[in-house]
């Protein structure tokens, strides 16, 4: 050794840093040598060799392995002294070096120096005294260490020899230190810097207690598998043996095993309830039994097929933030407010309970409001899959259901095919347009919903193909229809129905700069060129070009734009273009849509009637007139048997109040009436007496009705205006029409919230109790209150006064 440990000032010699590497005292390690100030430092170490003809150096482990040139703060200053034993430089330039630890050392000044680290500094001196308690923890080591390499197969028996012939303390914890795996080089290198030997025995003593724990554990685990192995290579020369006599005899081909085998390795994999797996091992063990080639077999495999790729158990994992799903949900669709909140209910109620039911939607309104991609805009919120069920003329219980196995060509029902497409079994289901669904002979689709659309029953689906329960209870159902009339009331009982109106011009306007503009431009090629559309050009198509509640013709009439102004591109070159009115008019011809039609001046037994339909609310012209006669009541114009009762009552009314609207008496007897209603569509609904009693009433006494009036209500014998349905629908109608007032029943005044605030401030809504009311607001009267004189309302319980 070259330098004296009583030496007040420490000599100062080359450190070689490690990566990931902490060498102890004793111990004899290999390295291999790349960087170019470490090479210098073992140059320099070998040219300086001590008196003792040695090359003596410092190691000291980096603190982060993957830093190339580290600094004096990157390295630990608690090093290993150590000495070369040998060195070998490679052909490729970098030097394989044999160093071994001598004792510990602590770096007391980084030396300024280059091209490597040169450092002073102190030899630590180990206290090395022996007591009763340390030798106690000697013997200790001795016997967890013996114990230890028993275990590990990884260490040489002879080396547990080398170790227990070692008495003193602190060569023993070093030497241990060595063979014992640490977590990190961290904790190798916080045991180098423990300088007590009892400390340093302790730390071992208690890592190998643990380590012997694990190796027990792999044993324990080793035997298991081991065992299991035995058994199954056991199974599997038996069926090899199996295999090759039935081959012999001519009963399988060679890939008759490797199919059958390919099931059973599936069912293993799948999760499937108890009865499922018993079901599909008893269809297997009779698939072995058949010949490849029989009908039957080609029957039972499809099953087996069929059952194993169902997702029994495979669910999507909900995303439950609901800041990004009512994010992705307004990215999607404007407005729609009702349906948002209820999917961030659901959220919010999952997020807390952890598992419930997926709910049962039902969305019902007009054409084009963006129900089915409401569905797809959910599914995407939640992070699930999305699957679309058409249910239009679906007739067939089979559909639902499946087909027997016993039909040839039977397969499962619509349900379990949409969860094999799914590859999930909770994700968004969307049964689409479940009001068309018939019946006939073969059964009621809708009957079959039934099971489906029950909480409390569609955890066991049983379809007729499978005839094995399947868990639909987690399945997101959201149903679409235009209207309630077509659903069974049972079925529409196990729905929470959701309705969507019809949207109003500005929502229309709103919906085609944020959405349609951007996504029919693109469709059409013109991503990349600066085409914009005027907000009179918008207007223009929505008011002379489309009639509708929802946007499906707008996007379609856009897009036609579009393909003129494409045209044009191709023709002419890429410039930036605005489309205004008269370029609408030119790119899509002449106005389908007359402008609003209101009458220019008040009419005779002419009124503006309000109606709901399956696409939206419609202004609805409602005519009367007189004729000389034998009173007879003629109404026309499509109608069914309520509107037909409801033109009866409102005749009955009229008479009943004839004196006092000025009427004679004997003008019922001398005179026919005619109630007419334009249009050849179907017409049914209680929601138009009102309009009706108005309009006789005008025709009768030759007065005018208001022009810029439209109204709704069901009315009774004694003249009193009761609720009706669709209000927001209508409203929507009459805002669009360009009517300035709207009377309706006061009992819907809870229902005036649903319209949109900007349609509540344009319209002046009536809200009237009795038809006396209703005239008085509809009438053109220049003294209403003369006209009105003996006219009250009739008292409850009592005939119509006279």
């Amino acid at each position: 050794m070259f330098f004296s440990r009583d030496e007040k000032t420490p000599k100062a010699l080359p450190l070689l840093p490690l990566r990931d590497i902490v060498l102890f005292p004793h111990e004899v390690r290999p390295l291999y040598v790349g960087r170019e100030k470490s090479i210098a430092a073992l140059k320099d170490a070998m040219a300086k060799k001590g008196a003792d003809g040695k090359a003596w150096l410092l190691l000291s482990a980096q603190k982060k392995a993957k830093t190339n040139d580290p600094g004096p703060d990157e390295l630990y200053h608690f090093a290993t002294l150590g000495q070369v034993v040998q060195l070998l430089p490679l052909p490729d330039g970098t030097v394989k070096v044999l160093v071994e630890g001598v004792a510990r050392a602590k770096v007391a000044r980084f030396v300024p120096h280059d091209p490597f680290f040169l450092c002073e500094f102190e030899a630590v001196t180990e206290d090395n005294q022996i007591t009763v308690e340390l030798e106690a923890l000697v013997r200790a080591v001795h016997a967890t260490f013996k114990g230890y390499v028993e275990l590990n197969k990884r260490i040489a028996p002879e080396l547990q020899q080398q170790v227990s012939a070692i008495e003193d303390p602190a060569r023993l914890a070093d030497t241990v230190a060595i063979h014992v795996p640490f977590k990190t080089v961290a904790d190798k290198q916080s045991l180098l810097e423990t300088e007590t030997p009892s400390k340093r025995l302790e730390k071992l003593y208690e890592l190998m207690q643990g380590e012997i724990e694990i190796l027990k554990a792999e044993k324990r685990i080793k035997s298991r598998v081991k065992k299991q192995m035995e058994r199954t290579q056991r199974e599997y020369f038996l069926n090899e043996q199996m295999q090759a006599i039935q081959r012999e005899l001519g009963d399988k081909d060679d890939g008759g095993k490797t199919e059958i085998q390919e099931l059973e390795d599936k069912l293993k994999a799948k999760k499937m309830p108890k009865e499922a797996q018993a079901k599909v091992r008893k269809e297997i063990k009779k698939l072995k039994m058949m010949g490849p080639m029989s009908a039957e077999a080609t029957v039972v495999r499809n099953y087996i097929d069929w059952v194993l790729s169902l997702p029994w158990g495979d669910e999507t994992k909900d995303k439950l933030d609901i800041t990004e799903a009512e994010k992705v949900l307004n990215e999607d669709h404007y407005g729609l407010k009702k349906v948002k909140e209820r999917i961030l209910e659901y959220l919010a109620v999952q997020q807390l309970v952890g598992k419930m039911k997926g709910p049962i939607l039902c969305f019902v309104g007009p054409p084009g409001v963006g129900k089915t991609s409401l569905g797809r805009s959910i599914a995407r919120a939640l992070g699930r899959k999305f699957v679309r069920m058409a249910l239009g003329g679906v007739r067939d219980e089979a559909e639902i259901r499946g087909h027997r196995r016993t039909y040839i060509g039977a397969m499962p029902g619509k349900i379990i095919q949409s969860l094999k497409k799914a590859e999930a079994s909770n994700p968004v289901l969307l049964l689409d347009e479940i009001d068309k669904m018939s019946s006939d002979f073969r059964g009621d689709p809708s009957s079959a919903l039934l099971e489906v659309l029950d909480p409390e029953q569609n955890h066991t689906f049983a379809d007729h193909y499978l005839d094995l329960d399947y868990d639909l209870s987690k399945v997101m159902f959201i149903c679409t229809a235009n209207s309630m009339h077509g659903i069974p009331q049972p079925l529409q009982d196990r729905m929470e129905v959701i309705r969507l109106a019809g949207y109003t011009e500005a929502e229309k306007m709103a919906i085609a700069r944020k959405y349609l503009v951007s996504k029919q431009r693109e469709a059409n090629g013109l991503g990349d060129v600066e085409v914009t559309l005027t907000d009179t050009a918008l207007r223009t198509i929505i008011r002379r070009y489309t009639r509708e509640a929802g946007v499906r013709n707008l996007e379609r009439e856009i897009a036609s734009v579009f393909r003129k102004v494409a045209r044009d591109v191709v023709k002419q070159g890429k410039r930036p273009m605005s489309v205004d009115r008269k370029q609408v008019v030119k790119f899509l011809g002449v106005p389908r849509v007359p402008r609003d039609r209101n009458e220019k001046e008040n009419q005779v037994g002419m009124v503006n009637g309000l109606a709901w339909t399956e696409f939206g609310g419609e202004v609805l012209i409602t005519e009367a007139t007189s004729m000389p006669g034998k009173g007879k009541l003629i109404v026309t114009g499509v109608l069914r048997d309520i509107m037909k009762e409801s033109a009866q009552a409102a005749v009955t009314y009229v008479r009943s109040r004839a004196r006092r609207l000025g009427i004679e008496d004997k003008f019922f007897e001398q005179n026919d009436l005619h109630i007419h209603f334009p249009g050849a569509f179907p017409k049914d609904g209680p929601s138009a007496g009102v309009t009706m009693a108005t309009a006789l009433v005008s025709a009768i006494t030759r007065i005018p009705v208001r022009k810029d009036v439209a109204m709704t209500g069901e009315i009774t014998l004694r003249g009193r205006v009761t609720p009706i349905g669709g209000l927001k629908e209508k409203c929507l109608a009459a805002h669009r029409l360009g009517i300035k007032t709207v009377i309706v029943p006061r009992e819907n005044k809870k229902d005036l919230k649903e319209v949109p605030k900007k349609v509540r401030s344009a319209l002046k809504i009536v809200l009237v109790d009795y038809v006396d009311e209703v005239l008085k607001e509809a009438l053109v009267l220049e003294k209403p209150d003369d006209f009105f004189r003996a006219a009250s309302p009739a008292p409850e319980g009592s005939t119509a006064p006279i």
